[in-house]
């Protein structure tokens, strides 16, 4: 069931998701050459709590961290690692929320560490692109089916292929809430989207192919041909007013 905010907990959400948005700021401009995963976690975990916040991926299901800290082919749920080190050239994906007064925040970015190749600099563009493009899309009236198929169709036009095994999700008291938000799909179709939904849009993007594998630590997931894969995402609220993006410091 689709759960529509009203405008006390949409002000509630925009300061979980602001946490959020700071802790992945934060995240982003550590990732250096020799910086454990777990390190990276560590300052995120610190950062939330100090804010009055709690990680909320952090025991979700048993994930045993603050943050999914994906690398390279890594897709996304990457668990972090004291004995993890970033090197140069990596592309560092984070994903991390945070719960406040019973609401949640849900955000992601793809960082370089040192010089990247221009391919992986490329597909880091198209997807951070391709998310505003799904947000753009995100428009009371509209339908879901509306997301994806801008996505999808960004990411496709310029060679690139969209993960279909996970998608984006609704959020709010939940981390994960109706309606599923896909990166693919047909302009018109789907559940219609409404003021007061609130929804989290993840394109999670590939140089090769679609197919992902999870790893036997049961959360790592991984290109099955081993290219480079992105991931952006913010919470977003549907208004009146046109989309509002709330994982924003």
């Amino acid at each position: 069931m689709v759960v529509l905010k009203t405008g006390r907990e949409l002000k509630i959400m925009r300061e979980a998701c602001r946490i959020s948005a700071g802790a992945l700021k934060l995240v982003g401009s550590a990732v250096e050459a020799g910086v454990t995963t777990a390190e990276l976690d560590r300052l995120a975990e610190e950062y939330i709590r100090k804010q009055g916040a709690v990680p909320n991926f952090k025991n979700y299901e048993g994930y045993p961290a603050t943050a999914c800290i994906s690398i390279n082919n890594e897709v996304i749920h990457g668990i972090p690692s004291n004995k993890r080190r970033i090197q140069s050239g990596d592309i560092v994906s984070v994903d991390l929320g945070a719960k406040l007064d019973g609401y949640h925040g849900d955000n992601a970015a793809t960082f370089a560490c040192g010089d990247i190749s221009e391919e992986a600099k490329r597909l880091m563009d198209t997807t951070r692109e391709s998310l505003y493009e799904g947000i753009a899309a995100a428009c009371a009236g509209g339908r879901i089916g509306d997301i994806g198929y801008a996505v999808q169709s960004y990411v496709e036009a310029r060679g690139y292929s969209v993960v279909r095994q996970f998608v984006g999700h609704g959020i709010g008291t939940q981390m994960h809430e109706a309606p599923e938000v896909p990166n693919f799909g047909i302009k018109g179709r789907g559940i219609r989207l409404l003021p007061g939904m609130t929804i989290a849009i993840e394109p999670m993007i590939n140089i090769g192919k679609p197919d992902v594998k999870v790893l036997p630590d049961g959360w790592t997931v991984i290109t099955k041909d081993g290219s480079l894969s992105a991931h952006f995402e913010h919470t977003v609220a549907i208004t009146t007013e046109g989309p509002k993006i709330l994982t924003v410091v």
